[in-house]
């Protein structure tokens, strides 16, 4: 299978491994083509959706605990921030992309006409191009042009590429896949911190302190599995991916902690009670 190959083909290439290297390719050369597995396409929106996810409601949890409020007004706020944010990740992901591809197809119909009505032009300008970012002779770069200049379709998204910078979007994708793909990720990694309330939160030998602490330790599992996860379609070891996220992640959360305790901090030489609870079952709006 293409899939099957294609994971052939990385594993040899973190490893190192010439000559499993040759064998992947060689049995990737019996297909059609080589294309990505549809959760490495998918990649950014997981990531993007599973971090913000963690780090948002973790962020809630951890404001809330430092303010000193009770486990209802956490769960309350962890769940409607989770669906709420969810969505409007979900939608700005998908309406981004949407937007990006437009300005690129948009684009790449002015290359379209610029080519169709001055092709000789179109063509040197490609090889001036080559010329003086590849360093090749003008020789080399005539004779390049000139082939891929047989194919209008390719060309013109070459053109796009080499004086623009811009990737041509695949007719195929659709920028609201991107987005259902950050809402599922954001809800599901999203609700892993305000697990330890959902478990313990009626259980009297749970105290608050002991649900955060179990929050803490979840919320640091789940950045570590988000970060192995990503490594499966990169070239980083499943070690350093996880440490990374984790880092990142980790320091956003504890940033949110110290926020709400310096809120709280304030309010009591205000004179303001912001009300603590003692138990996980004692809980204060």
């Amino acid at each position: 299978m293409l899939s099957r190959d294609l994971e052939m083909a990385r594993k040899s290439y973190k490893a190192k491994d010439v000559d499993a290297s040759k064998k992947a390719h060689d049995a990737l050369m019996s297909h059609s083509e080589e294309s990505h597995q549809k959760a490495g396409e998918f990649l950014k929106s997981i990531v993007f959706g599973g971090m913000d996810g963690i780090v948002t409601t973790f962020a809630v949890v951890a404001g809330a605990t430092g303010g000193g409020f009770g486990v209802d007004v956490i769960l309350v706020l962890g769940f409607s921030n989770i669906f709420a944010d969810a969505l409007s990740m979900g939608i700005g992901d998908a309406l981004s992309t949407k937007a990006e591809n437009e300005y690129i197809l948009n684009e790449r119909s002015r290359e379209k006409w610029e080519f169709d009505n001055n092709k000789a032009g179109e063509i040197k300008e490609m090889v001036e191009i080559y010329v003086n970012k590849f360093n090749m002779t003008l020789e080399d770069a005539e004779l390049i042009v000139n082939t891929y200049a047989k194919y209008d379709k390719e060309f013109i998204d070459l053109m796009v590429y080499q004086e623009l910078g811009l990737n041509v979007p695949d007719p195929d994708d659709n920028p609201f896949y991107d987005g259902l793909v950050t809402f599922l990720s954001f809800l599901f990694f999203g609700a892993f911190p305000l697990l330890a309330y959902v478990i313990f939160a009626q259980n009297p030998s749970f105290s608050q302190a002991d649900c955060f602490l179990i929050a803490c330790i979840i919320t640091t599992i789940m950045f570590f599995v988000l970060g192995v996860i990503k490594t499966n379609f990169t070239a980083q070891s499943w070690y350093e991916g996880g440490a990374e996220v984790t880092l990142m992640g980790v320091t956003s959360a504890a940033s949110a902690y110290g926020i709400g305790a310096f809120v709280e901090f304030v309010f009591v030489l205000l004179g303001t009670q912001t009300g603590h609870s003692n138990n996980c079952n004692n809980a204060t709006m």
